[in-house]
């Protein structure tokens, strides 16, 4: 279980969450936009929408339901599941002298994985919450498919070790983590390719750099895969916000984390 302390920080091996990502939430939902909500938290337009991102793939359900919107900004929204992490955290922060044990045991029966999901950093772009469904293990290397959303499953290539150190078996949540680096785009149809995922979805972000461009698809509601392509080859495909693309990532690439 996440550790509380006198700060009011949700605390694992080492990685601190305050009070700044549940501001943004409580901001999304007060103002219906994340532009405005990043403005009232000193964010930039992009950290704000990355931390958005970053919470929504890591539940099993989204905290903001968002709708791009150009220059103007889209309306966005805090979902049921946002406002139960909002209120979860604020009654942790109410009550916090001396009751913390005490709280872990009132809060709903997964606040441990909420909390755990707020505080988990990584350097890899992409971190999709899931559930295993199926493994197909061999003497050396196991592969372990997780569904991420509704029709959308991820699967790892992990080695037998690694299966039994983390105890993964159907039914049990996980994390897929994906360099965004490692994500390759692909566009129209009767594609052949010997990669294990092939996850579908549609342009919603677009930003490009001098080199590199920042690919952001959304593969579910809420639940968005990033790619890092180069420029040229963003414009050879002339890729835009609304288009419809595959999402090529292979098996051995994706990391398998757990509580």
């Amino acid at each position: 279980m996440a550790a509380l302390n006198a700060a009011l920080s949700l605390a694992r091996d080492g990685s601190r969450v305050g009070t700044e990502r549940i501001a943004l939430l409580e901001a999304v939902g007060e103002l219906g936009s994340i532009r405005a909500a990043a403005q009232r938290a000193g964010l930039s337009y992009k950290a704000a929408w990355d931390a958005v991102q970053a919470l929504n793939n890591l539940f099993d359900a989204p905290l903001v339901a968002a709708r791009a919107g150009g220059r103007a900004g889209g309306a966005a929204q805090l979902t049921a599941r946002g406002r139960a992490v909002v209120a979860a955290f604020r009654r942790v922060e109410a009550e916090l002298a001396g009751v913390a044990e005490r709280l872990e045991r009132g809060l709903a029966e997964d606040a441990g994985a909420l909390f755990w999901s707020l505080g988990m950093k990584t350097s890899a772009r992409n971190a999709l919450r899931g559930v295993v469904t199926r493994i197909n293990a061999a003497t050396v290397n196991a592969e372990v498919t997780l569904e991420v959303a509704p029709g959308v499953d991820i699967t790892a290539v992990v080695t037998r070790e690694s299966l039994d150190e983390l105890g993964l078996a159907p039914g049990r949540p996980a994390v897929a983590l994906v360099k965004s680096s490692f994500v390759i785009l692909a566009k129209g149809e009767g594609l052949m390719t010997s990669a294990r995922n092939q996850v579908g979805g549609r342009i919603v972000r677009r930003e490009d750099g001098a080199v590199s461009s920042e690919i952001v698809l959304e593969i579910a509601e809420g639940k968005t895969l990033t790619a890092a392509i180069t420029r040229e080859s963003a414009e050879a495909m002339d890729l835009g916000v609304g288009d419809p693309v595959t999402a090529l990532v292979k098996a051995p690439h994706v990391i398998l984390a757990v509580e």
